[in-house]
């Protein structure tokens, strides 16, 4: 049996990994790649597979950089099963056309200016129609039941905890009198995610393929995020500002507005009353028609929730409903929540901040000292939560240069991912422990110390593979047998530039503040700025060469 890791390799989008065994070939997952420039150019790479010679698909989870190439791979011919939780199938359903829909709007804007330039224009990754066409070959499965593909591979879906419908998948492979057990984690659920279940404890693997996404951090437990959350919100509001949370249309909003409706029954002094009655009189607003869509999936699948939401909603109390609740459905009502002067709470798409009705809500709230922007989710390198996260004092948002004045939180806690704590324990619950782990599904760093953490703690031999690593599992040993080359010198060349222009980048804006607070003082002489003046013009020399070539 051999495992080929062709994407979320020593990072966190693009989840894919083929496997071969038993005279079969499948892969696991089919994500799209999200976050720099460089790395969403390997979307549009072909797959490094054969698509026709792909037998069957396991899917995780509906995320996108688990289930967005999807599509792609139905338009280049896959026709075979892809199976998947009924959940999961219900969520593509809305999240992969909407996924269409944002290729289409974004190869269109880019051909706008390759039409300036008199360049030909691009075809989109896929359409919403295309997406939408793919959704034939779901299979929805139950979790728990043992599923046949053939005789000798056999497949279990176990819920992850991670968003409605996720899993972990067991897969039985039997070749000639031996049979190995590889298990795909997904993504684990934070163990204490409002709505959901705890991760399932698997008994036995031969070898697990495990996510790191915060393989080197801890989360704040899940009463002290309902307190910092309500406190940064009604500080807010008592302030007069609009607390905007970008957040992922899927799993993030329904929990966090299952918290807002639980928050009442923590606790019941005099100055919790009073910040509770302070959120309750303002407005929520739920900006994102992906979001609305996905509240209704997860309404019609309240069978998965956890047994306290489950005793809730037999109460009559719906998790997913309170005074205050509005969804807004056309651009025209979002663009109208940006001329509102009352106090709000805006939740909208996408988490990461990149596309969607969020960007104008920061274009109209960032600059204001009043505002709050708070982020509950993971936010990938390069994108502009990531930078506006880590400090940046102005960004460009459709063109222009806003200053970020408002206030900016991130409560961590929020994450659907389980943190080091949780990784460690999924990996000890085992009864008859993996004689492997892959670590695939986090940044460098969290892996590096994930995988010290285990070796340490347990006598498990653990890899990070590379893209394009292809190991041997035979005879319970695990041997690298191989690794692909990079699809395309050329591209891999273009991708070197982009990241190289990014770094210069975030390189002058540290030289900008450097300047501001150590060189241009009071104090600094004549002759030192005039130097100062020399080089600059050199370097904008040099960069108006490049340009010019």
């Amino acid at each position: 049996m051999n495992i080929t890791f062709l994407g979320a390799a020593k990072t966190v989008t693009g989840s894919n990994f083929l496997v071969e065994g038993a005279g079969k070939k499948f892969i696991v997952d089919c994500g799209m790649y999200q976050g720099q420039a460089s790395l969403e150019a390997e979307n549009d790479e072909p797959f490094a597979f054969a698509v026709d010679q792909i037998d069957f698909m396991l899917l995780t989870h509906a995320h996108i950089d688990h289930s967005g190439r999807i599509p792609k791979l139905y338009k280049e011919g896959y026709r075979n099963s892809i199976y998947a939780t009924k959940a999961t199938c219900d969520l593509c359903s809305i999240m992969l056309p909407d996924s269409g829909h944002i290729q289409e709007m974004e190869i269109e804007w880019k051909n706008r200016k390759r039409k300036r330039e008199g360049k030909e224009p691009l075809p989109p990754l896929y359409t919403a129609e295309e997406a939408a066409r793919s959704l034939e070959i779901f299979t929805p499965v139950r979790y728990d039941e043992i599923i046949e593909i053939d005789s000798n591979i056999h497949v279990r879906f176990n819920d992850a905890g991670h968003m409605l419908g996720s899993s972990i998948i067991e897969v039985w492979i039997k070749e000639g009198e031996e049979e190995k057990k590889i298990v795909f984690t997904g993504d684990l659920g934070n163990n204490d995610i409002p709505l959901l279940a705890s991760p399932t404890m698997i008994e036995s693997a031969d070898y697990l393929v495990m996510e790191s996404t915060y393989g080197s951090r801890l989360h704040m437990r899940n009463d002290e995020k309902a307190e910092l959350f309500l406190d940064i919100v009604s500080e807010t509001l008592d302030n007069g500002g609009t607390v905007v949370i970008p957040s992922f249309a899927v799993g993030r909003t329904q929990e966090i507005l299952y918290e807002i409706n639980k928050l009442k029954e923590k606790r019941d002094d005099e100055e919790f009353r009073r910040k509770y009655k302070t959120l309750m009189r303002a407005p929520v607003y739920v900006d994102s028609p992906l979001a609305i869509s996905a509240t209704e999936v997860f309404r019609e699948n309240m069978d998965l929730f956890d047994e306290d939401v489950k005793h809730a909603i037999a109460s009559g109390d719906n998790p997913l409903e309170f005074p205050g609740l509005q969804f807004t459905v056309t651009a025209e009502e979002s663009k109208a929540l940006n001329e509102r002067e009352e106090p709000c709470i805006i939740i909208s798409a996408s988490g990461m901040c990149e596309v969607g009705r969020i960007k104008h809500h920061l274009k109209h709230n960032l600059w204001n000292p009043k505002s709050t922007i708070l982020f509950v989710g993971y936010q990938a390198p390069g994108t502009l939560g990531s930078r506006i996260v880590n400090g940046e004092k102005k960004v460009k948002i459709f063109g222009d240069e806003i200053a970020v004045n408002a206030r900016i939180e991130y409560i961590e806690g929020y994450s659907g991912h389980a943190d080091q704590e949780w990784l460690l324990n999924f990996v000890y619950s085992f009864i008859s422990k993996p004689k492997h782990i892959f670590l695939v599904h986090g940044e460098p760093e969290s892996q590096e110390v994930l995988k010290e953490k285990l070796e340490e703690q347990l006598p498990i031999p653990v890899h990070i593979p590379e893209w394009g690593e292809t190991y041997e599992l035979e005879n319970l040993q695990v041997e690298k047998v191989g690794q692909l080359e990079v699809h395309n010198k050329e591209q891999e060349e273009r991708k070197i530039a982009l990241d190289k222009i990014r770094k210069i980048k975030d390189e002058v804006a540290d030289m900008e503040d450097i300047i501001k607070e150590e060189i241009l003082t009071k104090d600094a002489k004549d002759e030192d700025i005039k130097v100062l003046n020399l080089r600059l013009k050199e370097l904008e020399n040099q960069i108006v060469r490049i340009i010019q070539n």
